[in-house]
């Protein structure tokens, strides 16, 4: 037996560090109107910089990665219970080097770049001197790859690359952005699509706008024009029409992080409700006193303790299988509950706060609006509920009889055959007594 719910000390020491570090010295930065990606801004790098030093002394910087690229090489487990931590804070990512998109930018740059890839782009985009976008999604296709309509021609020595992208995340702070398009329209179909490094300041790459999510005016997702884009062959990413595996492999450790984080999200909703709850106080005592605000936390509770076991859970089958196919199941079933469980407990955190929960100065608002992001962000949630009902599917097998196996009458006879003489034996020992 190998079940085990508990948290090596040595580990949870660290924990505990990172916990108070991003109390303290990070969360308060999330107030200051700066953006954790603007790196030329010298304000933000004045006050993030030596953050940074700190996590790198306590050796917790960029965790997700190895040694050889200055992480320590912890497993989806451990990653699972710092980003639960580091999911309070918009600053937390970025201070301890595992912030997205670069994250994933920079696994699929180390796991399939060139040496001169690397130099150029993952060594600075690992040390956060630089940040990086990925530019996939499309405003006519969504996050449909066999819809897309960026292409790319390879003319002698260069790619040339036409078309728009949809919610490039950090577009207008991007030293480069990776970009997917299609190289071999009438190829297979998972074959058409390769991946590109495309500088940002490259001729023809153009921001049409910046996008706000919801009320936020950062506008950190571009919508970007490539007009004759020309990048050296030498820019290709993997090999040609290798776009749709690099982007499942990317995609599917981002899915898991962003529902890690999100727990922290849900958790700080629930402490903030229950914060609300034994301080507010009506003529008949506090909202804690109230049966409807017990049901509301005791209800909050259980999704959000279900929701991290399960998260938790598929952590560990990564780190136990190394392979992200054999987990398509569980990550499915997490992309599912993410949005509703960071939802529900923010859309009730919010109402138990009244009118200042609708409010700006209380982070609900932008919860419930974050809750709606991860249900389309990485594809969405229907298309994550097709293929986790396909996979669970696979294990049945069809049946032509009129009456089923598994019907009450048929498992009776069934029963009747497999114990009818041990029965009858006791009928008549009963009725000799």
């Amino acid at each position: 037996m190998a079940w085990d719910f508990e948290t090596d000390p040595d580990f949870q020491s660290r924990l505990d560090w990172m916990d108070a570090f991003v109390t303290d010295e990070v969360e308060p930065l999330d107030r200051l109107g700066l953006h954790p990606y603007d790196v030329k801004n010298p304000i933000r790098n004045t006050l993030v910089r030596p953050l940074q030093e700190r996590v790198k002394a306590e050796r917790l910087w960029a965790c997700h990665l190895g040694p050889e690229l200055g992480g320590q090489g912890y497993g989806q487990l451990k990653l699972g219970l710092m980003n639960e931590i580091l999911g309070r804070s918009s600053f937390a990512p970025i201070v301890f080097g595992c912030q997205a998109p670069d994250t994933g930018n920079a696994e699929i740059i180390a796991h399939y770049g060139t040496p001169a890839q690397k130099e150029r782009y993952l060594w600075p985009l690992l040390n956060n001197e630089i940040v990086s976008a990925f530019s996939m999604s499309e405003p006519e296709g969504g996050s449909d790859p066999l819809t897309f309509r960026t292409r790319a021609v390879l003319d002698g020595e260069n790619w040339v690359i036409d078309g728009e992208k949809w919610f490039s995340t950090n577009a207008r702070w991007a030293e480069f952005l990776i970009v997917m398009a299609v190289t071999d329209p009438d190829g297979d179909p998972y074959r058409r699509m390769s991946m590109f490094i495309v500088p940002s300041d490259a001729p023809g790459v153009e921001i049409v706008r910046n996008v706000g999510v919801g009320s936020m005016q950062d506008g950190s997702e571009g919508y970007m024009r490539y007009t004759g884009v020309r990048v050296p062959n030498d820019h290709l990413l993997g090999e040609r029409g290798g776009a749709f595996v690099i982007s499942q492999t990317r995609l599917g450790g981002g899915r898991i992080h962003h529902a890690m984080r999100t727990v922290g999200q849900a958790k700080k909703a629930l402490d903030l409700m229950c914060q609300r709850a034994v301080s507010r106080t009506t003529r008949e005592g506090p909202l804690a006193s109230k049966q409807a605000v017990q049901m509301q936390i005791a209800d909050s509770w259980i999704e959000l303790e279900q929701f991290r076991l399960l998260v938790l859970q598929t952590a560990w089958k990564i780190d136990r299988y190394k392979d992200y196919r054999k987990v398509r199941k569980d990550i499915a079933a997490v992309k599912i509950a993410m949005p509703r469980v960071y939802e529900s407990i923010a859309s009730r955190a919010l109402h138990i706060h009244g009118a200042l929960g609708v409010s700006n100065e209380m982070p609900f608002i932008g919860m419930i609006t974050g809750a709606h992001v991860m249900a389309i962000a990485d594809g969405p949630t229907e298309v994550h509920q097709v293929s986790l009902a396909k996979q669970v599917l696979r294990d049945f097998t069809p049946s032509n009889e009129l009456f089923p196996a598994y019907s009450l009458p048929n498992l009776k006879a069934a029963a009747l055959e497999k114990y009818g003489e041990a029965l009858e034996g006791l009928e008549a020992l009963e009725a000799a007594e």
